[in-house]
């Protein structure tokens, strides 16, 4: 009979601490997640802002040797990601592709003109730098005229700026939700055992002498916690890694090593406090109050 009965207390004192392991490492997990999202944010951003494209177009009396000298001033632009030359027959091809049809056999000549693609740089694809830019380059008189989408710049940037708001209040909300979380698991933990603190109490144990246990097993707990959640987001910076190589995920090693360790260190920390005040709190109580 005593047998079954320490069986039964074995199998719900594992099961006492593997909700508390699973609850540390959903919500630390989570809690990286948005962590990794907020240190990647300004990359995926600046990714989406350098996919748009500034089109420049050469008069038609403009030499091969100045476009051919605009292409090279190009390269060590200070504002300049990316550029690509567009002929106007690579053009007239393209217009083609996506028309269907070919209009140069009813015009009798290409229309179109000889142009660049510039991708600024992310900094300079705001509002005031890209007016600047524009003006700059309109200074080469072998330039007719210079396309982009203004409405989308001004979209990007306005959208940018709501997003990073609201992401930054989710961090906040989140990492208040995981400290209640932890602490709600780490104090039903203690409250289980609170008889045995207050017998220990009353046969004259120190309370630094009962709450060293108590706090030990909780630091275990927490960094088992914190482990499988490392290891969980190691898994989703390899998949998307592996899936979005453009992204460059882990190109800023030292800032995701940071988030790791910091999620590590938060469920060890978490964990402790809530076990410290816990202890305190049955330690503090009189007996009657137990009940």
């Amino acid at each position: 009979m005593a047998s079954s009965f320490e069986k039964f207390q074995k199998r719900r004192l594992i099961s006492s601490y593997f909700s508390v392991v699973l609850s540390i490492f959903l919500v630390l997990f989570l809690l990286g997640i948005l962590g990794l999202f907020v240190i990647n944010s300004k990359k995926l951003s600046d990714d989406f802002k350098e996919e748009i494209a500034m089109s420049v177009y050469f008069k038609d009396d403009a030499g091969d040797s100045i476009v051919k000298a605009f292409g090279q001033n190009l390269k060590t632009a200070r504002f300049v990601n990316t550029s690509r030359f567009v002929s106007k027959e690579e053009a007239a091809k393209q217009h083609k592709d996506i028309i269907g049809e070919d209009f140069m056999t009813f015009l009798g000549f290409n229309p179109l003109q000889n142009s660049y693609d510039i991708y600024l740089k992310a900094d300079y694809v705001v509002k005031d730098s890209i007016v600047k830019v524009e003006s700059e380059l309109r200074q080469n008189t072998a330039i007719s005229d210079i396309v982009y989408d203004k409405q989308l710049v001004d979209l990007v940037n306005d959208n940018i700026k709501k997003i990073s708001f609201w992401i930054l209040i989710a961090s906040g909300f989140l990492a208040v939700i995981a400290v209640l979380l932890i602490n709600s698991s780490m104090r039903l933990s203690i409250y289980s055992n609170r008889f045995i603190i207050k017998t220990m109490q009353m046969v004259g144990a120190t309370k630094s002498f009962i709450r060293k246990p108590f706090i030990w097993r909780s630091i275990k707990l927490g960094f088992m916690g914190s482990v499988l959640a490392v290891i969980a987001l190691i898994g989703v910076l390899y998949y998307l890694d592996t899936t979005f190589p453009n992204l460059e995920i882990l190109a800023d090693q030292l800032m995701t090593g940071l988030v790791l360790i910091g999620v590590l260190l938060l469920g060890i920390l978490i964990t402790w406090a809530s076990t410290f005040f816990a202890t305190q709190r049955f330690l503090n109580l009189r007996t009657d109050d137990l009940y």
